[in-house]
């Protein structure tokens, strides 16, 4: 038998070694690495054929939330450690829970290792969202240690940590929720995952800048990461898997928020559009891709002249105010850039207001044209016709370059009634059934909007109009 070596750990930051270095690998720190008695490297595993190993061994359980499930390709498979961060509010715990409650009714022990709240608040919590079956169990802890021995008594098939920034492990260095206390913590419970098979579900915590809170070794030590988006001041929620090693990561899960908790969206696209009012100058729907799903959003846009803001006591605000909500600030000035000088739309001494309905945040090119549009039609008063919508990337030459997965939009719009698109003139010829305004430049996209908003929808003129561009 192969003896065991010691194993070494860095008193600065936690990170273990195989063996001494005058160097830590991880922080750097020179002379830190010491010998932890403790704990021994175990000997090397045997291998086995790869063929005779059983490729049913890690097949997913249902969460109960369809959303969920379709992230996560399924579920949660037997020993794995998924982490689960976002927002304060956007509704963490009350994701966790529902996962709790659909496990536990289906018979398996569920249980929840409380580290923020007393076992009181949780059952309040919990009944407000469904009945309370027995075989969900909840452990007020402080430690990790806690969290091992509740474990392997009650041997759950899911175990659901609420936070790992609330926990404490006494072996680590650091106070709570330090670097090395998180790293620590992670390492134990990845262990207790993998030695149990209990299903471990990690919430976790986000810094100010939307971060996962803790060292960015954290996203290696799980095997899932998913994050939970959303503004509180809106009712949707946006799954996103990050890290996910049991399937593909370009899927995305949208949930709404009601008083009986987060329920599964069948039709966002739907949804986002239901409350928009069509024939208003500045509304533009983009079909957007969010992973590998199609999304229709409204863009609007207002703009209004701020006469005497140039020549204000404060010299260095000339010009209009912007303001953007669910769309990068800075792409916002590039396309206004590019309307004032390559399609003669100059809106530098106007304020300019941009919003993305419904919560969401765009972040790919394929919204520029629908965007730049919306501007134009705020400032011309000009409505974008019902039944239109815009996709394509607008370059600094004022050219509309095509976007991938055109053909999603396309699909994706003429389920929800959509009769026409303005499109990259490179467009693929397969139109779904929708008839494609196509445009090479900014100006040219302008000037049909311009054009097509003057022609009567119903009347046989609009379809001449559509086919002679």
């Amino acid at each position: 038998m192969k003896p065991t070596r010691s194993l070494h750990r860095c008193s600065n930051c936690g990170a273990t070694a195989t063996r001494w270095a005058g160097k830590c690998p991880s922080c750097g720190e020179w002379n830190t690495l010491v010998v932890d008695p403790a704990k021994k490297a175990a000997p090397e595993a045997r291998a086995v054929a790869l063929r005779d190993v059983d490729p049913h061994g890690c097949r997913p359980f249902p969460t109960g939330v369809t959303e969920l499930d379709r992230v996560l390709s399924g579920g949660l498979s037997a020993g794995s450690v998924t982490l689960l961060f976002g927002e304060p509010g956007v509704g963490k715990s009350t994701l966790v829970t529902q996962i709790l409650l659909h496990v536990a009714t289906c018979g398996p022990v569920a249980l929840l290792a409380s580290a923020e709240e007393l076992s009181s608040q949780v059952r309040k919590r919990t009944e407000r969202l469904g009945v309370v079956p027995d075989s969900l169990l909840v452990a007020a802890v402080s430690t990790v240690e806690e969290i091992e021995e509740a474990v392997s008594r009650s041997v759950p098939t899911l175990t659901v940590v609420d936070s790992v920034q609330a926990i404490f492990d006494p072996d680590a260095s650091g106070s709570r929720g330090s670097l090395t206390q998180v790293r620590a913590c992670t390492e134990r419970l990845a262990r207790l995952a993998h030695d149990s098979g209990s299903a471990v579900f990690v919430v976790g915590h986000v810094t100010k800048d939307g971060d996962i809170a803790g060292p960015r070794t954290l996203e290696h030590m799980v095997d899932t990461v998913v994050s939970l988006e959303g503004d509180r001041h809106h009712s949707l929620r946006f799954l996103r898997a990050l890290k996910h090693r049991f399937g593909p990561t370009g899927d995305v899960g949208i949930l709404e928020m009601r008083e009986s908790g987060l329920s599964s969206v069948d039709d966002p696209g739907a949804l986002l559009l239901e409350d928009r009012k069509v024939d208003v100058p500045g509304s533009t729907v983009v079909p957007v891709l969010d992973g590998r799903r199609p999304l229709l959003v409204e863009i609007q846009a207002l703009t209004s002249a701020a006469p005497g803001y140039a020549a204000s006591s404060n010299p260095s605000r000339a010009g209009g105010r912007r303001s953007a909500q669910g769309i990068d600030a800075r792409r916002l000035e590039c396309l206004l850039a590019v309307l004032d000088r390559r399609a003669g739309v100059h809106l530098g001494d106007s304020d300019v207001f941009v919003s993305v309905t419904g919560g969401v945040r765009l972040s790919e090119p394929a919204a520029d044209l629908a965007l730049a549009l919306a501007l134009y039609s705020s400032a011309a008063d000009v409505a974008v016709p019902e039944g239109i919508a815009a996709f394509g990337e607008v370059g600094l030459a004022g050219e509309v370059r095509q976007v991938p997965g055109s053909a999603r939009r396309l699909a994706e719009c003429a389920r929800l009634g959509f009769t026409s698109a303005v499109v990259p003139e490179s467009t693929p010829k397969d139109t779904y059934g929708i008839d494609l305004l196509r445009v090479s430049t900014l100006k040219e996209a302008v000037e049909l909007v311009g054009a097509v908003s003057l022609v009567e929808r119903r009347t046989p003129e609009f379809a001449t109009t559509i086919c002679s561009w």
